[in-house]
């Protein structure tokens, strides 16, 4: 894998995890507390699934950088290529499926989650793209010492690469049906 291809691989990703939880409307957290719109569960109930789930983001995580830095990759050789591009895909399929699961519990309801909500939403997922980083940066040898300032900028590059989904989410005036009819019949 060149350098160029996984800046400009993980710059996309970036760029579409940090919006993600903006654009979308149903939670993709399994928070230990109900959102807005979810079905009263038990409180041990949200705290226990809370619990798996993020252990099962953690194993993901660590289960991906372990799994796409020991990958054997190399340009030339077809099926080294193809074995890396099935490991990522494999990873970032298990990462959707693992954060479908919150708005899948929660089918036929409409759960409107909150600003902290999504917060905590980009946060999880910059976890997981930096996990990515690191597994592309251990697969090509350069593993830097980083220390508080390297993860204080990226968190600030991921937050204004999640600026766009922001202003979609929050910020845009959206027309009700009604007025709309209304409003064209006035002119």
């Amino acid at each position: 894998m060149t350098q160029a291809f996984a800046i400009w691989f993980l710059i996309g990703l970036s760029l579409l995890a940090a919006n993600l939880p903006f654009v979308l409307r149903r939670p993709m957290l399994a928070l230990p507390w109900a959102q807005a719109g979810e079905p009263p569960r038990p409180a041990w109930r949200n705290l226990l699934e809370s619990l798996v789930f993020f252990a099962a983001l953690a194993g993901l995580a660590y289960g991906g950088y372990t799994l796409l830095a020991g990958a054997f990759f190399m340009a030339s050789d077809a099926a080294s290529v193809a074995l890396f591009t099935i490991k990522l895909l494999a990873v970032v399929g298990i990462a959707i499926a693992l954060l479908a699961y919150p708005g899948w519990r929660n089918r036929g309801r409409q759960a409107d989650k909150s600003f902290f909500s999504s917060l905590l939403e980009v946060l999880v997922l910059y976890v997981l793209v930096g996990a990515m980083g690191f597994g592309f940066e251990a697969n090509m040898g350069n593993l830097f010492p980083k220390q508080w300032e390297f993860f204080a900028i990226t968190l600030s590059l991921f937050l204004v690469l999640g600026y766009p989904g922001f202003v979609f989410r929050y910020l845009m005036r959206r027309r009700k049906p009604g007025k709309a009819a209304v409003s064209a019949a006035a002119h």
